[in-house]
């Protein structure tokens, strides 16, 4: 059974979700989210899982994902309510995940995960088909949320829920897909066409979501952010440069 935590999310841009913990209650989060915590909650890094083999299997699978060996968990241990806060790491918006309604589980994305009530088991699924291994790009490996409580994950930009009918198709750039129902079945597709590959500026893969089901969509993946921000400062310095590195 996970804990049953209270929330509140802060800010339009730049969000922090603010985690109210009643004693004995806890919140696992991604290592470096945290920023601040009230008097009452401690504090333990640990690579999560049961026992030492099992900590260490759990850690690995998180590195996978992108994510960090460790994990660290949020425990109340004083005799009245208290709160952590937890930022996402780029600019964009925390979606809070109810799993009993969805499902008991959910997928997201590498670099997703932000944080979860404790209870929540986070592990990593694969997709089904080698041909997604090898032109996912931005990475195969999936983060699967289980549990009968509150798991947050964290997008780039705007969040746009699309809800599938059954066979409904939706395609999304691989970079743009934050989270899926494991109803939905996940595939990819190779863009078609010769000038759409070459000269199109979409990539040459697109993720291919098949309903029913809830799909999440980032408006700006983070990935994309550093494309902008560093294109035009390479530029610039082959411009002062010469073209010389």
């Amino acid at each position: 059974m996970a804990d049953v935590i209270d929330y509140k999310i802060y800010g339009n841009d730049l969000q922090l979700v603010e985690v109210e913990l009643d004693p004995r209650e806890g919140v696992q989060a991604e290592v470096g989210t945290m920023t601040y915590m009230e008097q009452g909650i401690e504090m333990q890094t640990g690579m999560g899982g049961g026992g030492l083999t099992g900590g260490l299997f759990a850690g690995f699978k998180r590195m996978l994902t992108g994510e960090s060996f460790f994990i660290t968990t949020f425990a109340n241990s004083g005799n009245r309510k208290a709160r952590v806060g937890f930022a996402a790491t780029s600019p964009g918006q925390i979606i809070p995940l109810d799993l009993p309604r969805l499902g008991g589980e959910f997928l997201c994305q590498k670099d997703a995960f932000l944080c979860a009530a404790n209870g929540i088991d986070i592990s990593v699924a694969f997709t089904k088909r080698i041909g997604t291994g090898f032109f996912g790009g931005e990475g195969f490996i999936l983060q699967r949320l289980r549990g009968d409580g509150l798991a947050f994950v964290q997008a780039g930009g705007a969040i746009i829920e699309k809800r599938l009918a059954p066979g409904e198709v939706l395609r999304v750039d691989t970079g743009c897909l934050v989270a899926f129902s494991p109803s939905v079945n996940y595939d990819i597709q190779l863009v078609g066409g010769i000038k759409n590959m070459l000269f199109g500026g979409e990539g040459l893969f697109l993720a291919k979501m098949t309903g029913p089901g809830i799909v999440y969509i980032q408006s700006l993946p983070f990935s994309r952010l550093v494309d902008r921000i560093t294109f035009p400062l390479q530029q610039q310095i082959s411009a002062l440069t010469g073209g010389q590195s």
